[in-house]
């Protein structure tokens, strides 16, 4: 323990000692680069978000505009028009939405939410905004009901009451229908909520007033009184009018549909349970499971459409949640995957007293959206077009890429489109409002998500729009069907074996590497051809690294300590198939090698796309478990990937398909080590992997919460490896057996969550990690993670005077090493000689995980990665032409190539705390730069922006903050969110020009930019939400309807609930609340001189107004006064003659 502590002192003397200025270097080269970024090219704002509305709770569709929207448990608005036109608003107070209701092609939506407040929106502006709120205070809203073309709205409330709201002022009117007087007098019990509220299509003058205990009420409302009670002794969920006007339909809690004809008092006309089994004894049917939802929809030729959810029979234990249409004699049972929440139909007509000639429904489920086509048999669903599938499987890990080569998009759509299923409905997708914004950006975007199924979809991501393009199922590669005994022996207890973990991904040469969350690593190659691969190639490394004193007896064989310079590969490779898996037990103290999954044995069928080329296995050894995948990168110019885990690293050569190098990252310092590691037995202190799941839940303090997370050897990398299951038990690190002296050490390292435990509940709102001293009693020290890596042509060494192919690697306690490569020259010497790495030395040292590692020309231009162009590896032609294109000679992008041997480079290194530039070859550190004290980084890039390079990165504590390249001045530092969410912290990417996404939900990609330009042309790129359209023409009331009356009956609601007639409503039963819509109106977000006198000008407006009401009260006083005069004379004269007996 002493010498631990010693260490750490020496070692906070040794920052000292190098922290002089940050300026290391002579004068002259400081003054080399020139850096043209400055604050001002720099604004932070969100710019859409993607994906399915996460918890959705209600639903609305303007038949006009054909707009849809969406409302979530968390006060989300989300608005749907063409596929494109997207537009994300979001409630201040957060709480859910229980209703939504168009004002019919008016652009503007009334929402109701459950903290009992409604509120306008605005629709007419890019950025919907809420023109008016009003929040009720004494009574609970529990439906609304807006009819077309009126601006009058009911609200019904838990105490059974209406109140009406002027929608232009929204002032309340002071006619309110009380509950008991709605109700017959005779009875004795409150009716309960109300429930349903509509007029009768005929007569705008009767109100159908639904009560959740099952009466239902037509209320007069020119007399104030009810007309008609219908009484049934089951609780009612929901009423539908016949567009006539002359009956209408409930749904019941029991299962049953009741018709009922206005005029007709007492019992129903026909009581229906459509999924009730029929008792031949002529009894009552059985009770099913309640109808939540009904509509009624007729038709001018054939059957009305009866369609409703729920009602299913209660033994169907198991059986999906399912919508039913009822068609004449026709009943169809449309299965869904998820449960209803709201359904639609939509109409040709929005008038409600016409035939309705529905054509389709919209089905919102909790987790997707359903449209079916009414209009064809076997009611078949249309294709969605929206990006609603992003969680279809758990998302664990994100990549973004902006400025992509021009030809990849095409390529992947092609293959792409080949996925798609069939049987859709040939109609048009029927939402289609709207209109797609005006702006355009030159380049290309593209997200990869990984997915706890192992998938990983390609979303075509430009112009603030998003699309998928390709899936890969990375899980085809596996048998799936593992024997009970191998489950019972192996100890994987994962739900998900497939999950992805990390993704690299090359765009130019189209390499994908995705490393597994099994310890595994997939090299795929993109291909336009099918091909059947006999055999998955297999190769199988040993990464287990012992420090002991004596060597290790297989010397530089299966991965034991390797000392020689150029060291051997570290596990035999196995090209000829899968090996036999032994199916020993995992304690078998011979160490049999036991891989997580299975790669299959059978011929694999690949489509054109993604096309495996190599699987690489970490295997069991000693009995234990391999450690999770903390790194990992591929270089296609070098045709090498390397991947690291919590203590060494593996370079694999995906073209001779060998291990290149197998190293415990502390070997790669050699001599230099500055860490005095202890040697260590092989069993005693071997150390769980300790992935994200060990987020502390409350036990540590607030200081603990800001250190750097690496003494539990967290790194950047291995945030991906914790993501939340969506609401399944995921885990993503191996359940370990850990000796038992070791345990009551490792209380804060779970390594997986409890079984049944749903991480996104339970996990993602707590974000500290622990610094627990239990972690030294397994001497952090010895085990060092492969943080991140970096692939380039550098200096390997100080003083050199060539440039190199290199690979750099950073790790978990902040140091960055160099190996340098030596490469076969191109062709078939590339296929023959093997590639030879010898480690160089440490380069630099900083506090904390390094993230993120970049190289720049002397002029700071961003160095690229050299890659290899795209070919196609799957050529049919004869083995000649085969030759030329495997010989096209890697291009390498950097200008560092035709560099002159005394021109420097500048290396760019970001970790958890801090940012140093270093000047190579000289290796001298030349800026640096302490980016936060009491936090840490989660997210570093180093980023191209139209004028310049800068870093960028995200902090724990939800600030987002740029700096310029070379001198790592602040640029930008903004807290946007606070970091409450283990989700956001894994899905964070930034990307080129000023772009970044995060997952903000399980089912949404939110999407920001960093750059001023784009957040001035964001307001043309978003989509326009209202477009003009002439609102159809009422139906025809025909010559006989309109001699002798029968036709729709018009109401003057403005004389009924008006001030003059209806009086005012108390103030104390809902406040009026302003909203900041009405300024934003003006102009967007209206700013400078612009915005100023439109403020004004409201300003004024409302002074005039207030001046305007004060001369009217003034007068109305002044008339008053004369009137009283008036009186008080004529009284006077009246008495004047008099006597005072005769009074």
């Amino acid at each position: 323990m002493k010498k631990f502590n010693i260490r750490k002192v020496l070692d906070g003397l040794k920052e000292v000692s190098s922290s002089t200025p940050s300026v290391q270097v002579g004068p002259q080269e400081n003054h080399l680069v020139q850096e043209t970024l400055q604050s001002d090219h720099f604004q932070l704002c969100k710019t859409v978000r993607h994906g399915f509305p996460y918890q959705p709770s209600a639903m609305a569709f303007d038949p006009v505009q054909k707009i849809l929207a969406i409302g979530t448990q968390s006060g989300a608005l989300r608005l749907f028009g063409r596929p494109g036109v997207e537009c994300y608003c979001q409630h201040e107070s957060g709480a859910a939405i229980i209703q939504l209701q168009f004002l019919i092609n008016e652009g503007a939506l009334v929402s109701a939410l459950a903290d009992d407040s409604v509120h306008l929106w605005n629709l007419r502006q890019k950025r919907p905004a809420v023109l008016h709120s009003l929040k009720f205070n004494k009574e609970r809203i529990t439906f609304c009901h807006l009819p077309f073309q009126s601006k009058w709205l009911y609200i019904g409330t838990e105490r059974g009451n209406i109140h009406i709201v002027n929608v232009e002022s929204f002032m309340l009117s002071g006619y309110v229908i009380m509950w008991n007087k709605a109700i017959e007098l005779s009875s004795k019990a409150h009716p309960g909520p109300v429930v349903h509220i509509s007029d009768n299509p005929m007569d705008e003058g009767k109100l159908i007033i639904g009560f959740e205990s099952g009466i239902v009420v037509l209320w007069d409302l020119k007399s104030k009184k009810a007309d008609y009670r219908y009484t049934y002794d089951e609780a009612i969920h929901s009423v539908a009018w016949h567009h006539e006007g002359k009956q209408f339909i409930c749904s019941h809690s029991d299962g049953t549909l009741t018709i009922w004809n206005v005029r007709g008092q007492g019992k129903p006309i026909q009581t229906i349970t459509p999924h009730g089994k029929q008792p031949k004894d002529g009894k009552k049917p059985e009770s099913c499971k309640p109808i939540l939802k009904v509509e009624y929809k007729t038709t001018r030729i054939g059957d009305p459409f009866i369609i409703f959810s729920g009602g299913l029979s209660y033994d169907t234990v198991g059986r999906r949640p399912c919508l039913t249409v009822m068609h004449g004699k026709s009943i169809a049972v449309l299965e869904m995957d998820y449960p209803i929440v709201d359904f639609l139909t939509l109409c040709e007509t929005p008038y409600p007293n016409d035939f309705q000639e529905p054509y389709a429904v919209v089905v919102l489920l909790e987790k997707d959206l359903v449209v079916i086509d009414l209009a064809q048999n076997g009611y078949p669903i249309f294709e969605n077009p929206y990006p609603l599938t992003i969680h279809e499987s758990p998302v664990t890990c994100c990549e973004y890429f902006a400025d992509c080569p021009v030809d990849l998009i095409p390529a992947l759509y092609s293959v792409g489109s080949r996925q798609k299923r069939q049987g859709y409905s040939k109609k048009e997708w029927p939402i289609s409002g709207g209109n797609w914004g005006q702006g355009t950006q030159s380049y290309s975007e593209i997200i990869i998500t990984g997915h706890a199924d192992g998938t990983v979809k390609f979303w075509d991501a430009s112009a603030i729009m998003l699309q998928v393009l390709y899936k890969l199922k990375t899980a085809k590669v596996f048998d799936r069907n593992r024997s009970k005994e191998d489950k019972g022996n192996t100890e994987v207890s994962d739900e998900d074996p497939f999950a992805i973990q990390i993704m690299a991904w090359c765009p130019e040469s189209r390499m994908l590497c995705v490393a597994g969350v099994s310890a595994n690593v997939l090299i795929y190659r993109f291909s336009k051809l099918e091909v059947t691969t006999e055999v998955v190639q297999l190769l199988e490394v040993r990464m287990q690294y012992e420090l002991n004193e004596t060597e290790s007896p297989d010397g530089g064989g299966g991965g034991g300590e390797q000392t020689s310079a150029h060291p051997t590969p570290g596990a035999s490779p196995q090209t000829s198939g899968p090996p036999s898996h032994p199916s020993t037990s995992s304690n078998n103290s011979d160490g049999g090698n036991i891989p997580c999954l299975k790669v299959r044995s059978t011929p694999l069928k690949q489509s054109p796309g993604y096309q495996v080329d190599l699987v690489v296995q970490s295997v069991w050894v000693s009995g234990e478990p391999p450690q999770p995948i903390t790194s990992l990168a591929l270089n296609s110019s070098y045709s090498l990937v390397v991947f690291g885990n919590s203590n060494g690293l593996a370079v694999v050569d995906y073209v001779q398909k060998t291990v290149v190098l197998n190293l415990g990252t502390v070997e790669l310092y050699g001599s230099n080590d500055p860490y005095q590691r202890q040697p260590r037995s092989p069993r005693k202190t071997r150390q769980p992997s300790g992935g994200l799941c060990d987020i502390n839940e409350g036990s540590a303090t607030s200081e603990d919460r800001c250190k750097s997370p690496t003494s539990v050897l967290m790194s950047h990398s291995n945030l991906q490896q914790f993501y939340n299951g969506g609401g399944r038990g995921a885990k993503m690190s191996r359940k370990l057996s850990l000796p038992t002296e070791l345990k009551p050490d490792l209380v804060l390292l779970s390594v997986c969550p409890p079984r049944g435990a749903n991480p996104l509940d339970h996990r993602d709102n707590s974000f500290s990690r622990s610094r627990s001293s239990s972690v030294t009693s397994i001497d952090k020290e010895a085990r060092e993670a492969a943080s991140s890596f970096h692939f380039c042509e550098s200096f390997a060494r100080k003083g050199d005077s060539t440039l190199t192919p290199c690979l750099y690697v950073g790790t978990s306690l902040g140091t960055v090493l160099v190996l340098a490569l030596t490469l076969p020259p191109a062709g078939e010497q590339r296929q023959l000689q093997p590639v030879i790495i010898s480690p160089t030395g440490m380069l630099v040292r900083l506090k904390g995980s390094v993230l993120r590692m970049a190289f720049l020309d002397s002029a700071g231009t961003l160095l690229p990665s050299a890659f290899e162009p795209w070919y196609e590896p799957n050529v049919t032609a004869d083995g000649e032409e085969r030759e030329k294109v495997r010989k096209r000679r890697p291009v390498s992008v950097s200008p560092t190539t035709s560099q002159d041997f005394n021109e420097s480079q500048f290396a760019v290194i970001c970790s958890e705390k801090q940012a140093k530039v270093i000047s190579l070859p000289s290796q001298t550190c030349i800026y640096k730069h302490s980016i936060t004290e009491t936090s840490f980084i989660l997210r570093a890039d180093v980023v191209q922006m139209n004028q310049g390079v800068c870093v960028a990165c995200f902090c724990a504590n939800g600030h987002i903050m740029t700096l310029s390249v070379p001198g790592l001045r602040p640029l930008m530092d903004v807290n946007y969110l606070p970091l409450t969410d283990m989700r956001i912290a894994r899905t964070f990417c930034f990307t080129n020009l000023g772009q970044a996404m995060y997952l903000c939900s399980p089912t949404e990609i939110q999407r920001i930019t960093y750059s001023q330009e784009t957040c001035e042309n964001l307001q043309e790129m978003l989509g326009e939400l209202f477009t003009p359209v002439e609102t159809p023409e009422a139906p025809n009331r025909g010559f006989f309807k309109g001699l002798f009356g029968g036709g729709a009956q018009s109401l003057d609601r403005e004389e009924l609930f008006g001030e003059i007639a209806a009086g005012k409503a108390s103030r104390s039963l809902a406040q009026h609340i302003p909203g900041p819509g009405g300024i934003e109106g003006m102009k967007g977000a209206a700013s400078g001189v612009v915005g100023d006198l439109a403020r004004a000008r409201i300003a004024l407006d409302e002074r005039g107004q207030k001046l305007g009401e004060l001369e009217d009260r003034t007068a109305a006083m002044m008339a008053s006064a004369d009137s009283f005069s008036k009186h008080a004379h004529d009284m006077m004269l009246k008495c004047k003659d008099k006597k005072w007996y005769q009074f």
